[in-house]
């Protein structure tokens, strides 16, 4: 039997990654990590605005977390992520106008670092960890992950096998598709059938005035219908870019920065499927191509006047004076109702009407609607125990394994990880 390398591989860099790593060096000082990443630095929520929730069930994956267990962890979580958390005001007048509409307001604890300084914030927590032991091969992709006779560990491109006595995977969202072919090939059991769906939305900050009372309100609507990730102050809507298509998200300086009077939101439709269907993540591929197709090899944009009229945009009425500040992000004016599935239209259409009631001015004419903005993190394994095992020696954490929806939830699945691998270390002795 090959002794192995390391004690644990971590694969990826992320929060789940360092949740796990921070954990077990803390824990277990004398263990060998290695923390392994395709990226120079990690990508992802931690590095593109890194805005961070506190509050219960926000960033937590249904059905594997209780409120009991997610509040045991996020101070934890604070510890090192040592947030600045926001002031909120006002809230009262908001809820009240909401629940009126069938519509919830939570109150959610908050913090944003912002993508000019999310840097500085990721190589303090690298730096930390390599002053507690932690090595780290970046740049280098992992192609492979098993679990076999002689014990688990990784393939890295160009290098060749490393083993180790556990592997955590902790890829994020856009290793969803790898965390798929992985399970396959070690015939792990998944579900893949829930997908978000939605648009981003971009408004002045004076047509969204709750921005100014509470950084990222959430709110549910009737239909599944949420809204997500809102940005202010210095905010802009920028392309994710996936092989063969490009989505929308959003991004926002720190306060160190000039504001440019922006602001910008996700409003996103939850789609559980059935039977037959074979994957949530296929149809969002679909979705994301179909709308690139239309759009000349970039997502679509369409202002609520010409939605409301029944009629495309075009480049020309971006620029009428009613229309009172250019996109951010500037792709293809078009018509979201030829690529939007009209349910899911329906749905974000009766979500943002509400909204307008709640905050009087998002639906001005000149409001931008985005799409496609799909959050394609559903993979569901079939885990072995409570610490998101699905072997002997593998364990699959963060927003790719479905364990979370943000950071704070990723950083605290990856503690999880780290808790079920220190008590078997525990048993043994």
């Amino acid at each position: 039997m090959s002794s192995p390398v390391y004690d644990i591989i971590i694969v990826g860099t992320g929060p789940a990654g360092l949740g796990a790593a921070f954990h077990l060096a803390e824990q277990t000082p004398s263990l060998s990590i290695l923390m392994i990443d395709r990226e120079k630095i990690c990508s992802g929520g931690l590095l593109n605005d890194c805005k961070q929730n506190y509050t219960y069930p926000i960033g937590f994956a249904a059905g594997n977390w209780t409120r009991e267990e997610a509040e045991r962890l996020l101070p934890q979580v604070e510890k090192w992520l040592q947030p600045a958390v926001k002031e909120k005001q006002n809230l009262d007048i908001y809820r009240r106008r909401a629940e009126r509409l069938g519509v919830t307001l939570l109150d959610v604890r908050q913090a944003h670092v912002g993508t000019d300084r999310s840097r500085v914030l990721i190589q303090r927590l690298l730096d930390e960890l390599r002053r507690r032991g932690v090595q780290f091969m970046l740049q280098k992709e992992v192609t492979d992950v098993f679990d076999d006779t002689e014990g688990p560990g990784v393939v890295i491109a160009d290098t060749g096998k490393v083993r180790a006595r556990k592997v955590i995977v902790a890829p994020g969202r856009k290793g969803f598709s790898f965390l798929q072919q992985v399970m396959e090939r070690m015939g792990i059991t998944y579900i893949d059938n829930v997908v978000d769906v939605g648009i981003r939305v971009e408004t002045s900050v004076g047509n969204y005035p709750i921005v100014n009372d509470y950084y990222d309100p959430k709110f549910l609507f009737p239909d599944a219908v949420r809204t997500f990730c809102t940005n202010s102050g210095h905010a802009r809507v920028v392309l994710e870019r996936y092989q063969g298509f490009s989505l929308v998200n959003g991004h926002a300086l720190s306060e160190e920065q000039t504001g440019n009077n922006l602001a910008n939101f996700a409003l996103l439709k939850t789609i559980g499927l059935k039977n037959p269907v074979r994957s949530g993540q296929q149809m969002a591929v679909f979705l994301a191509r179909l709308a690139n197709e239309i759009g000349g090899g970039k997502p679509l944009m369409q202002r609520v006047g010409d939605f409301r009229m029944g009629k495309r945009s075009t480049a020309e009425t971006f620029n009428e004076d009613l229309y009172d500040f250019p996109p951010s992000c500037p792709v293809t004016a078009g018509d979201l109702g030829l690529a939007v599935p009209a349910k899911i239209m329906r749905h974000l259409w009766a979500a943002m009407k509400k909204l307008d009631t709640i905050v009087p001015g998002v639906l001005h004419p000149s409001t931008i609607m985005y799409y496609p903005e799909i959050k394609m993190y559903a993979n569901k394994p079939a885990f072995l125990d409570s610490h998101f095992r699905v072997s002997a020696n593998v364990y699959m954490v963060g927003d790719g394994a479905g364990t979370s929806r943000g950071i704070t939830g990723a950083w605290a699945s990856g503690i999880r990880s780290a808790e079920g691998i220190l008590s078997e270390q525990q048993d043994q002795y």
